[in-house]
């Protein structure tokens, strides 16, 4: 028909492409939007920010300890006459780090954990699931305290003070941060493996890895990236415990946690000692854990948004 034009099948694909569909149901969630450029803006300052801001993190200036923000110090002054702005833009980077590290472990484990309870139709995923509930039983925090008390020592003579620590916080929080990815990852197995598509694949003679690597892993990702990102939440507030507790990174490593630890003394004459690195902590964890729920909005295809 005269003036009738038909869309080519290129269009109708960027029209309708996963990212794209992906994309407008995470925009519609507006806090999801302001989260995750609050969480950009963080990385790219801890980053970037000892190319911008050159003071040394260990200058020491006794005559300007405890002062309060000013043009020289944005931040503020700790009881040493130590920039905060510094110290905070180096300590960012190690709390960030931990909380994706510690997430990659957790994330990695349950996945394999969960795949395998998933895909056992024996005895072996109903050990795994009772194996996954015993950890769940545990209390997190004493265990915590009590591993890092008894392996850092020797972590420390094999990686030095920064390094060890930093790999034994890793492994602790991630270690005991699998078991909400292992349930989930299983649920979704159990769910998947029955679909049509996946039948198909093994009426073919796909193995079972090739079961769970093409077909069954890809379609299970939505939850477990969800669960991540808030594991790096919950892995960002306990470096931040450990470190106030006095369990975490040497006195000279100056953690976000680190320097709430040191100005607990303080909050009665240099508030703002605290109030910018708890200030940092709230920013990225709610941050990220808006960023969570915008992509349960986003991945979720049940939702009719």
């Amino acid at each position: 028909m005269a003036g009738l034009t038909l869309a080519s099948p290129s269009a109708e694909r960027g029209v309708y492409s996963p990212w794209r569909e992906t994309w407008r149901r995470y925009s519609r969630h507006k806090l999801a939007v302001v989260s995750a450029v609050l969480l950009l803006v963080l990385i790219l300052a801890v980053v970037f920010g000892p190319f911008i801001w050159r003071v040394k993190i260990n200058d020491i200036d006794i005559v300007a300890g405890l002062q309060g923000p000013s043009l020289t110090h944005p931040f503020g002054t700790d009881d040493l006459g130590q920039d905060i702005l510094a110290r905070m833009i180096y300590g960012g980077r190690i709390s960030l780090a931990v909380g994706l590290a510690a997430m990659l472990v957790s994330v990695f484990i349950g996945t394999l954990i969960g795949a395998l309870a998933g895909m056992s139709r024996g005895a072996l995923g109903h050990g795994l699931m009772w194996l996954t509930d015993l950890f769940l039983s545990l209390p997190a925090l004493p265990l915590l305290l009590m591993l890092i008390y008894l392996f850092r020592d020797a972590l420390k003579a094999m990686f030095g003070p920064e390094g060890g620590i930093f790999i034994l916080i890793v492994l602790v929080i991630g270690g005991l941060r699998w078991m909400p990815v292992a349930r989930l990852v299983r649920a979704q197995f159990l769910s998947i493996r029955e679909k049509e598509f996946v039948e198909a694949a093994r009426a073919l003679g796909a193995s079972p890895v090739r079961q769970v690597v093409k077909h069954i892993l890809p379609n299970a990702l939505g939850p477990v990236i969800i669960a991540g990102t808030i594991d790096v939440a919950a892995a960002i507030i306990a470096e931040s415990t450990l470190s106030f507790l006095g369990l975490g990174f040497p006195p000279d490593t100056p953690t976000w946690g680190r320097l709430l630890f040191d100005a607990k003394d303080f909050l009665d004459i240099g508030p703002h000692w605290a109030l910018f690195p708890g200030g940092a902590i709230f920013i990225a964890v709610v941050a990220i854990n808006f960023i969570g729920d915008g992509l349960r909005d986003a991945l979720d295809a049940r939702r009719v948004i």
